[in-house]
């Protein structure tokens, strides 16, 4: 493992694939952390105490990884991302730019985990198969909530406290409760989706022609009932990036 020279480039692991193992001298990792062999830490990344990092993950720049977190093997995080203080990422987890994982997240690995085979002798790695998760651009990940093995969540997403996620969230979707189930619609600046014709919180399932309006920062959607999700009208100078 090597560190970062001047002039080296910067990339996501995210986004720009396989790396060269190196934790750049500008990242930060506490002495209690325990980072294995052929580990990548981007630039600016604070690693706390007690964090484990097994061997081969993948962190870009400017995440934050919290006290007695678990970042697992292989499992890749973007730019920008928090793990919040013991939240559990698995092997199998994609995780894109901008996350927030909370306190004491699961993301698992298994759907049909077992300690035993049928024959009764210790399971194995070969013995099972890895059901990865992806956590898209922007979305996050509420405290104590669970997301099951092979399962997406969308851009800009937001996972309520301790929900269980056992299929798919389409982006800009609030899912909440055991199992998950769409509550309504958030902007990318997590604030909920209103509905501007009585000032209400947008339905879990609005009109087709319905817009979607967020009052913080002017943000306008409308709804696509055959994909099950909303999409950004074009933006105003006001409204800074598009979503």
């Amino acid at each position: 493992m090597r560190n970062a020279k001047q002039g080296d480039e910067q990339a996501s692991p995210a986004t720009k694939g396989s790396l060269e193992p190196v934790i750049d001298p500008s990242a930060r990792v506490h002495a209690t952390a325990d980072v294995e062999a052929d580990v990548t830490v981007g630039p600016r990344t604070s690693i706390w105490h007690r964090a484990q990092i097994r061997v081969g993950a993948r962190i870009g720049a400017d995440c934050v990884i919290g006290r007695d977190s678990f970042i697992d093997e292989g499992v890749t995080l973007g730019d920008r991302v928090k793990v919040q203080n013991l939240a559990l990422v698995y092997h199998g987890v994609t995780v894109e730019d901008g996350v927030f994982i909370g306190p004491n997240a699961i993301l698992t690995n298994d759907r049909y985990p077992r300690a035993i085979t049928a024959t009764g002798e210790l399971a194995r790695a070969d013995d099972w198969q890895v059901s990865p998760i992806t956590l898209r651009h922007g979305s996050s990940i509420g405290a104590g909530a669970v997301v099951v093995a092979g399962t997406d969540v969308g851009r800009f997403a937001t996972v309520g406290a301790g929900a269980v996620v056992t299929r798919d969230v389409p982006d800009h979707a609030l899912v909440v409760g055991n199992p998950a189930r769409r509550l309504g619609w958030v902007c990318a600046c997590g604030n909920r989706l209103n509905d501007p014709r009585t000032g209400k919180p947008a339905p879990a399932t609005p009109e087709a022609t319905d817009e979607l309006r967020c009052v913080v920062c002017e943000r306008r959607f409308q709804y696509f009932p055959d994909a099950e999700t909303i999409r950004e009208q074009t933006a105003t100078a006001n409204q800074g990036a598009p979503a």
